[in-house]
């Protein structure tokens, strides 16, 4: 089997840690590959990068993937100098302790442990009980809080020490794939359009956003910003595809079998129907998924700005969401930026998406 070699823009992303509020290495990621294939680039107050393709095209069609992630924030230090902290998003309690974490301090990286009381000093009740937040602390090897102060700071970030890896050809895992896999398939699709001999009618915003994993901010902002008439958001979603997971709740989707189109109220139907058509004629396979409510995702912010937008949502399907090593298969990363692509070329001259 031909060794898969995935894309150095994706890469990068992954490595970066971008806990949301601490978005600056991702935000770095970004301004490297994106910036100079940019007709007009710029930032907000949020974080956010938005990258501006045929400035004077219409309609003007938003592309939105989120590139903050999961993470911790210090909130207090122990006499003896063990790290207690606060999530950043939703975390599984249940697998915080016995990680390997990398602190965001401001003399450079801290490596650290996550801990709790070991499973042999433990009631039999309390062996059955998910720990709580409070029970669980990072540990830096420090002796004391004055050495531990020496090394971090109350509100200093950390994200699990787990990075990218392919574990048989295109599939991979990493801590953060939600959603730097989305921030990249915006910021590539721009890439390729401008790369691109086909000539733009819409003017395009590709807008890597922050802090969606704590409610959608970045692109609250964004939106409003960038005034789209039609935008697509890409975020991750669930396969299910693997044991335990019950279809009658929550429908049928599989890694590897192309982008997943949301339908429900969140989403424009004639939005919908032009993913349909784009990824037939480019020959990109595809699921479906329904969601009768505002999805958890951009998608749910950028329909609400200003006067309402026209809004899809592909999601890129992916395993053990919100885990330290969640796994995707790097061919629906490649086909969300290939229908992105056919997408924007699609669009013509002041077309509309009201209906």
């Amino acid at each position: 089997m031909p060794t898969y070699s995935a894309p150095v823009f994706l890469t990068d992303l992954l490595k970066a840690k971008s806990p949301s509020g601490a978005e600056a290495q991702a935000q770095a990621v970004f301004d490297r590959h994106v910036r100079p294939h940019a007709d007009v680039y710029a930032n907000d107050a949020l974080g956010n990068r938005l990258a501006t393709l045929n400035p004077k095209g219409n309609p003007t069609l938003m592309f939105a993937g989120h590139m903050d992630e999961l993470g911790l924030i210090i909130t207090f230090i122990n006499k003896d100098g063990f790290l207690y902290f606060d999530t950043i998003g939703g975390h599984d309690l249940s697998i915080i302790s016995g990680r390997r974490v990398i602190i965001q301090a401001d003399g450079g990286p801290v490596k650290g442990v996550t801990g709790k009381r070991a499973i042999h000093l433990m009631e039999e009740e309390d062996r059955k009980k998910v720990p709580k937040k409070h029970e669980i602390w990072i540990d830096i090897g420090a002796k004391s809080k004055k050495e531990a102060l020496k090394r971090v700071s109350i509100g200093d970030v950390a994200t699990y020490d787990h990075e990218f890896e392919l574990i048989n050809g295109s599939i991979g895992t990493a801590r953060a794939f939600d959603n730097k896999v989305g921030a990249y398939v915006v910021g590539e699709a721009l890439v390729r359009l401008a790369k691109g001999k086909a000539r733009l009618a819409a003017k395009v915003v590709s807008v890597a956003t922050t802090q969606e994993e704590i409610g959608t901010r970045g692109a609250i902002t964004a939106g409003f910003a960038a005034n789209p008439h039609v935008a697509l958001a890409v975020d991750v979603g669930h396969a299910t595809d693997h044991p335990d997971c019950d279809n009658r709740r929550f429908g049928e989707t599989k890694l590897g079998a192309g982008p997943i189109f949301c339908r429900g109220p969140n989403i424009n139907p004639k939005v919908f129907d032009r993913l349909l058509g784009c990824a037939k004629r480019a020959r990109i396979p595809y699921q479906i998924e329904a969601d009768p409510r505002p999805t958890g995702t951009d998608a749910r912010a950028i329909q609400m700005a200003r006067g309402g937008v026209a809004c899809g949502l592909v999601s890129v399907p992916l395993r053990y969401m919100h885990t330290p090593s969640e796994v995707v298969d790097l061919k629906d990363v490649e086909n969300c930026v290939r229908l992105f692509v056919e997408f924007a070329q699609s669009i013509k001259p002041g077309e509309s998406f009201n209906w």
